[in-house]
């Protein structure tokens, strides 16, 4: 197997810097494309073997380092009570967005064997039979699902969010309180079957100050890496926002093994911030679309901050967009491959 992406985390030597893209399976690839045209999300990750040959095809087309599991950060919602619509061109719509005491409370509790086994048998067909890299498993942290849960849908000011969070803290309190039981439970189901590695999802906490972060955040995403690494000390888990800047010195007090940077927060800031962890970034998606030699440009810059660190995973800063040529994306891996060969 090529164990580049654990043992980068790790600290061991390798015989070149790991690349894999976030969204790297799907939207951008004629084949996904053709898929979809048949086929909802929801309805490929419930049928295990077509949701596996689409978590695959990026490490066939590309030759990434690390597989992640196609899905999405919606997909433990639904079984614990959560009306969620994913609509082309918009995104998660919730039906039933979360109001009251009283919505929070009749949020149930996930059983994976019982409501998402399709995701499990998925996995165990990936890395039993498919995969010669480690696969990633991935949920929504606590504040981004809730964000969806409280706004309705995308939100570009998070106004009901950051509103409950400041005004109403018990509501607060107890809706992080019920997503992070459930994050443990999907995350840790997701290792067991055989993920090798997790990345957490906060997409959208950078709506939030770095104050409100710690009083009413940080407790929970503790509670939640912290559980999972008290059960599985040796699965590695990464997590990633987007302008989380503000965030980092927070996020290194974390037990988390690498800290995934969007393209606004440097990687040479990392170890001046304390990060010691393993660092993933962070070429800005828009440059997938400029000729190729600003590209090598700034993979070159990238990477030469990344080597400064110490331990680096090439990634986008954050996630392909469906307009991205797939072969750029695989010349970014060749290209990352070569010059990082030892």
């Amino acid at each position: 197997m090529n164990s580049t992406y654990l043992q980068t985390i790790r600290g061991e030597e390798t015989s070149h810097c790991p690349v894999w893209f976030m969204r790297q399976a799907g939207r951008s690839q004629a084949e996904y494309r053709r898929i979809k045209e048949k086929y909802s999300l929801f309805e490929i990750t419930q049928q295990p073997e077509l949701c596996a040959y689409i978590t695959r095809l990026p490490v066939e087309e590309y030759d990434v380092d690390a597989a992640i599991l196609y899905k999405d950060i919606m997909t433990p919602l639904v079984p614990i009570g959560v009306d969620v619509e994913l609509k082309a061109g918009i995104g998660p719509v919730i039906g039933n967005p979360i109001r009251t005491a009283e919505d929070i409370a009749a949020l149930g509790a996930l059983d994976m064997a019982e409501s998402l086994p399709h995701v499990l048998e998925t996995i165990r067909i990936l890395t039993k039979e498919q995969l010669n890299v480690p696969l990633i498993g991935f949920g929504g942290a606590p504040f981004t699902l809730a964000s969806y849960m409280l706004e309705g849908g995308p939100s570009k000011t998070y106004q009901k969010t950051r509103q409950m969070l400041v005004t109403r803290p018990d509501l607060w309190d107890a809706l992080m309180a019920k997503l992070t039981a459930m994050s443990i439970v999907y995350l840790g189901a997701q290792i067991e079957a055989g993920a090798s590695a997790i990345q957490i999802f906060d997409s959208w906490v950078g709506a939030v100050s770095a104050r409100e972060y710690e009083a009413r955040i940080y407790p929970f995403m503790n509670e939640l890496v912290s559980s999972l690494k008290a059960k599985f000390p040796t699965t590695p888990i990464t997590m990633f926002g987007v302008g989380t800047y503000h965030l980092l010195p927070l996020w290194r007090q974390l037990p988390v093994d690498v800290v995934g940077l969007d393209w606004r927060s440097p990687i040479a800031d990392a170890k001046a911030i304390g990060i010691t962890q393993a660092v993933q970034g962070n070429l800005d998606p828009a440059y997938l679309f400029a000729e190729w030699s600003v590209i090598q440009q700034e993979i070159d810059r990238i990477l030469a901050e990344g080597k400064a660190h110490g331990r680096h995973i090439f990634n986008l800063g954050h996630g392909v967009v469906p307009e991205a040529d797939p072969e750029v994306l695989k010349r970014i891996v060749s290209y990352v491959h070569e010059v990082t060969a030892r």
